[in-house]
């Protein structure tokens, strides 16, 4: 079974409210597609959804790489040769990892079809039943981030994920707030989005956190200050947990031989796809980390993906794969898997994720295809 074609899809997805965090608003989400077809007529799902602040990609050069150089390259490979796809990828040009991971998806969805089995049997069989849904509180004031936390408490969550970074006093406010309206019993994680810089401000923030019980504090400080991480790992007594900071191997490495982090947020856009996450998953593992799988706000395509990725390995102890919640329209099925307070993935093959393409000709806003 050979690739025959490969069709990319620009689209922008509606937001029910404006994505916010520490670095940037969004009101819709951009995404890029990609449907991939074999000689056989099987047909593959994969997603890009890139972020300039964090890989270092914008939506147009992903387009372009996906065009010109990724998918040309692809006709006529096997997609069950992933070791071999992606070290094609990664010779033809370094870095573009959400370019690289639409491919990968896509090849696992396919592969996953032909054979009648979901991605997680293709890398390792299921581990987890399933996982608790944490719920995402954009940036905004203290009190309306407490009232959308009290009304999402109501509907069955358990768990948030706290978006702030704007400046430590008023981050301590809006983590205040939402304590103080949903009581202790309620899991709360904090994510900086970088937004504090550096250690000093860090160290300030958590003087005032440490009686809040919150589970642990993602990404504080800048993306490339390791030794920052390594401070404040030190000195702190909440859980430390790496996300931009960690894209490939290399910086994997380098987390675990410095003790920079006691936790690590895997995203598939930020490594390249499900077969370089499940190699990163390998390495925390082996050094004793716990890992969450996290997303960039995806469709029921990425986030279906990093699914897989999570329910076949012990090491996942959490995921934070909420886009498919968090559209006006989606063009995939994966919503019906969200059970609340828990996602519960199906049996079906490859992502399991049924794609309307007449929605995804609705929200396209340029395509092409590769022959």
């Amino acid at each position: 079974m050979n690739i025959k074609s490969i069709e990319i899809f620009a689209v922008e997805f509606p937001l029910i409210k404006p994505f916010i965090v520490s670095y940037g608003t969004y009101p819709t989400m951009p995404s890029i597609i990609v449907k991939l077809t074999t000689d056989e007529g099987f047909v593959g799902w994969g997603e890009s959804v890139p972020d300039e602040h964090v890989t270092g990609e914008t939506f147009e050069s992903t387009f372009h790489v996906l065009k010109h150089s990724l998918a040309p390259a692809m006709i006529n490979e096997t997609p069950f040769h992933f070791e071999k796809i992606h070290d094609k990828m990664n010779r033809i040009l370094k870095g573009a990892p959400s370019a690289k991971a639409a491919i990968d998806i896509a090849c696992f969805d396919v592969v996953g079809r032909k054979l009648g089995v979901p991605i997680y049997q293709l890398i390792g069989g299921r581990f987890h039943k399933k996982f608790p849904i944490t719920h995402v509180l954009s940036i905004d004031e203290p009190d309306k981030m407490a009232d959308e936390a009290e009304e999402k408490v109501k509907e069955g969550y358990r768990s948030f994920k706290m978006k702030v970074g704007r400046d430590v006093e008023s981050d301590v406010e809006r983590i205040k707030a939402v304590r103080q309206r949903v009581g202790e019993q309620i899991a709360i994680r904090i994510d900086v989005n970088q937004g504090w810089v550096n250690s000093a401000n860090t160290l300030k923030a958590l003087r005032y956190l440490e009686s809040m019980g919150i589970d642990w504090i993602e990404q504080p400080v800048v993306a490339d200050d390791i030794e920052a991480m390594v401070e404040i790992k030190s000195k702190s007594n909440i859980p430390l947990m790496i996300d931009e900071g960690l894209c490939n191997v290399r910086d994997m490495r380098e987390i675990i031989a410095k003790k920079a982090a006691d936790k690590v947020n895997i995203k598939l856009m930020k490594c390249g796809g499900i077969y370089p996450a499940v190699k990163l998953a390998t390495m925390a593992e082996m050094a004793g980390i716990e890992c969450q799988i996290g997303s960039m706000v995806e469709s029921s395509i990425g986030s279906a993906a990093g699914f897989h990725v999570a329910f076949s390995k012990k090491i996942i102890t959490s995921v934070e794969l909420t886009g498919p919640l968090k559209f006006k329209t989606d063009i995939g099925d994966l919503k019906e898997s969200y059970k609340i307070p828990f996602i519960e993935l199906n049996e079906k093959a490859g992502l399991g994720v049924k794609i309307d393409e007449e929605v995804l000709s609705q929200l396209t806003t340029d395509s092409c295809i590769i022959k």
